[in-house]
């Protein structure tokens, strides 16, 4: 196939100029394009590209040597991209370093201000920016208009690899992009449960490379949400744990005046499959303050159908008056569906909680942010350092 189209290119061009010309093509794309007297109408997109473009992106090697060695510029550019950029946006590692020892430049951007490295995206492109740092692409160099280096964008796809690659040559662990994102955040808000997985290990990986580099755990971005923020409403348990571990500030608060448990509890039906309940209860046994009780109401009617959630977070204060209002906020299929739960959680209505929960509550206070560490060391039953953990039960006594 490659020499198919090596003896093709033989045929159809004999000079440097031909070589180098800008092909256009159109594309299926439609588009709404200006005309005369204001008038729009659809036309097919036009792609610009050259035959050196073509052989990159294909990863037609044959073809990209025959080019190269009979005059074609490396660093032509068309359509606002140069064969290096679509080397390595392909993962083709091979043509990007053919590239490269006829002078591509490492550095060029593209139109929308994207270098080679921004452009390895992929576990595929390893190779590629392995290429490119060896001949001195600058692992610092960010985007034209997001300012985010191929450290940034390492971190949203998640790829460690790549991270650790631009950390060995000096890339900057907290550099911030024009929203104020590092790279620690940038994987924090990436991180989502895949399927199949109980976690995204990728983002993990990441970021506890980026803990070891000592990347700073409270970078806000510009609206004042810190990587802590961003693990918790994407509800990603083991990195929340990890990011608490390296002194993530527990009660930050956005500029919307949420903290991390706000985060999660906003999301915790959207994502119960990630399991927000744990994510909840490990937060208030790391000290996280508590949802102002005038709102739990609010906070009932969200997580309604996330029983678990609601019970650690109820079980979190000494006393909560449960009126009829508590009642109504609970639609009938969801009582129906968690029928015993509610049931215990309303015959608390004008109540006092039993002795056994004052008991916890005044461990708990006395503990305060260290009831994680200080609980476990305990000499009492597993299952009675599991209820000041505030482990769910399925019902509220």
């Amino acid at each position: 196939m490659l020499s198919h189209h090596w003896r093709d290119l033989q045929d159809g061009f004999s000079d440097p100029a031909e070589l180098n010309m800008i092909l256009v093509f159109q594309s299926d794309e439609l588009r709404w394009t200006a005309q005369k007297l204001g008038l729009w109408s659809l036309e097919y997109k036009q792609e610009l590209t050259s035959p050196l473009c073509i052989a990159a992106a294909q990863g037609f090697t044959d073809c990209l040597v025959y080019l190269l060695e009979n005059g074609a510029h490396p660093n032509l550019s068309a359509g606002g991209k140069a064969a290096l950029h679509e080397a390595c946006t392909n993962g083709n590692t091979e043509c990007a370093e053919l590239l490269l020892e006829h002078g591509a430049n490492p550095n060029q951007l593209t139109e929308e201000g994207l270098a080679p490295l921004h452009l390895c995206r992929t576990p595929q492109s390893l190779r590629c920016a392995k290429a490119l740092v060896r001949h001195g692409a600058n692992v610092d160099l960010p985007t034209e208009e997001e300012e985010e280096t191929p450290l940034i964008i390492a971190a949203r796809h998640g790829l460690p690899h790549h991270a650790q690659l631009f950390l060995r040559y000096g890339a900057k662990i907290n550099h911030t992009s024009s929203s104020g994102e590092t790279p620690l955040g940038a994987a924090c808000l990436e991180a989502q449960q895949k399927l199949g997985e109980d976690q995204d290990e990728g983002h993990l990986e990441v970021c506890t490379i980026f803990l070891r580099y000592r990347a700073n755990v409270n970078v806000a971005d510009n609206e004042r949400r810190t990587p802590l923020h961003k693990a918790a409403r994407n509800v990603q348990i083991r990195l929340v744990q990890l990011l608490l571990d390296h002194g993530a500030d527990i009660n930050a608060i956005d500029y919307n005046g949420c903290s991390p448990l706000s985060n999660v509890l906003q999301n915790a039906i959207l994502r119960q499959e990630c399991q927000p309940d744990i994510v909840v209860q490990t937060l208030l046994n790391h000290g996280s303050i508590k949802v102002w009780p005038q709102a739990l109401l609010k906070v009932l009617t969200a997580c309604a159908a996330a029983p678990k959630t609601v019970e650690i977070l109820f079980n979190s204060y000494t006393l909560v008056p449960v009126t009829y209002t508590w009642v109504e906020a609970i639609p009938e299929e969801i009582f129906k569906l968690h029928r015993s739960f509610y049931d215990s959680l309303f015959a608390l209505e004008f109540k006092p909680r039993c002795l056994q929960h004052l008991c916890r509550s005044a461990i708990r206070k006395h503990f305060g942010k260290y009831c994680y560490l200080l609980i476990p060391k305990l000499p009492i039953p597993k299952i009675l350092k599991d209820y000041l953990l505030l482990r769910p039960e399925g019902y509220i006594s």
